[in-house]
């Protein structure tokens, strides 16, 4: 993984704008679907220039070939598992429950909760999933496909490719269990399964993102717990991400946490220094954690007390899918300078809040977002090494 030895780098989490013809091919039914696969290598291709055009560092794929999104992708990549209408056992708490509770005023007139979220096209959340069985990875084909395509884009660009998977604890948010004894052998289970996609990523020698965003906003979906209860809970949880993570090069593994993308209060997010701990157990050379938004942007303080352990980089957010206003480079790189400060420059990479494809207003903004990050990187870079 690279280091921001002599400038910042910069990345991003994931989500990119998709081409609205590829939506609508993978909206498509029987037949036509065939077209998504056609033209997903032409459209990673495009976005992956588009990126390093910008001059982003550490590109993707803009998760092109995971329409259902960046955790439920994963329905066609796993056996034992099979899809219903949801009934009243399937009904599960949100991830903003705790803010429910307090603003029931503001979740009546917005009672999808993504205020400003647009879903890909092709997308259905109405079905729920069920594990019926033992699990299994059946993906092998879909990610060495993934694998191929970011190669063939990003091999003579110069930057360095990265790829997300999802982490087993926010598989398990999603799909009930109706197979395994308890909650640990479930959760195994699934951390078994996933290691099979995060090996074939770091194999390939490209980053592995490891997306976590249950891992705090689980403290909002059990508003009946406690700090301290959380903390178990939480725990196991990431028990099962580093058994799936046994064997796989630490230097090529980020881990990725935010307190999910709906656009709501906030108010009542776990607060980062409850749950560092947890981050830095993953055996990740980088963590990505959310720093610009007005809910968590001040937890740079955070890392004022608790020391980066030896050899980790920090990716903080410097913009946020959050608003559709697009921060000024100058702002980006007054962040930038904050926390290189407090961790070391060489310990930063400039990064997003979330993924900002679909979750702000239009795909000019998220462009908009990502080269004012690469300028203000630019800027945080001239003052940290005083050209």
């Amino acid at each position: 993984m690279r280091r921001s030895a002599d400038q910042i780098l910069v990345s991003h989490v994931g989500v990119l704008p998709r081409p609205p013809a590829l939506d609508e091919a993978f909206a498509a039914e029987g037949p036509a679907r065939a077209e998504f696969e056609r033209a997903l290598s032409g459209a990673v291709r495009q976005v992956v220039g588009h990126q390093r055009d910008l001059g982003i560092d550490v590109v993707n794929d803009g998760e092109f070939s995971k329409p259902e999104g960046f955790s439920r992708y994963v329905t066609e990549r796993i056996g034992g598992i099979e899809p219903r209408e949801p009934g009243p056992a399937d009904a599960r708490q949100h991830p903003d429950a705790r803010d429910r509770l307090e603003f029931p005023g503001f979740y009546s007139r917005a009672p999808e909760r993504a205020v400003g979220f647009k879903r890909p096209a092709g997308t259905n959340r109405s079905r729920s999933w069920t594990c019926t069985g033992p699990l299994s990875y059946v993906g092998h084909e879909r990610v060495a496909a993934d694998i191929d395509r970011l190669r063939a884009a990003a091999g003579k660009t110069g930057a360095e490719p990265f790829l997300t998977a999802v982490a087993p604890g926010t598989v398990e948010h999603w799909l009930r269990n109706e197979h395994y004894a308890d909650d640990e052998s479930f959760l195994m289970a699934i951390a078994e399964t996933m290691r099979a996609e995060y090996k074939a990523i770091t194999d390939a020698g490209i980053v592995l993102q490891i997306d976590d965003p249950d891992l705090p906003d689980g403290w909002q979906v059990h508003p009946e717990m406690d700090l301290t209860a959380y903390h178990s809970y939480a725990a196991l949880r990431i028990d099962a991400l580093n058994y799936a993570l046994c064997g796989i090069p630490e230097d090529l593994v980020r881990l990725h946490v935010c307190w999910g993308s709906y656009h709501g209060p906030h108010k009542n997010d776990i607060p980062l220094a409850a749950i560092t701990d947890l981050i830095l157990s993953v055996p990740a050379a980088c963590y990505s954690i959310e720093g610009a938004n007005p809910v968590h942007e001040h937890e740079w303080q955070v890392w004022q007390d608790v020391a980066l352990p030896d050899g980790k980089v920090l990716m903080p957010g410097m913009v946020s899918h959050c608003s559709d206003l697009v921060e000024h480079p100058d702002l980006v790189a007054q962040r930038i300078v904050r926390i290189a400060k407090v961790v070391g420059r060489e310990n930063v990479i400039a990064g997003t809040d979330c993924g900002l494809g679909h979750r702000v207003g239009h795909p000019e903004i998220c462009w908009a977002k990502l080269e004012s990050l690469v300028e203000g990187a630019k800027r945080a870079s001239a003052e940290l090494w005083r050209r």
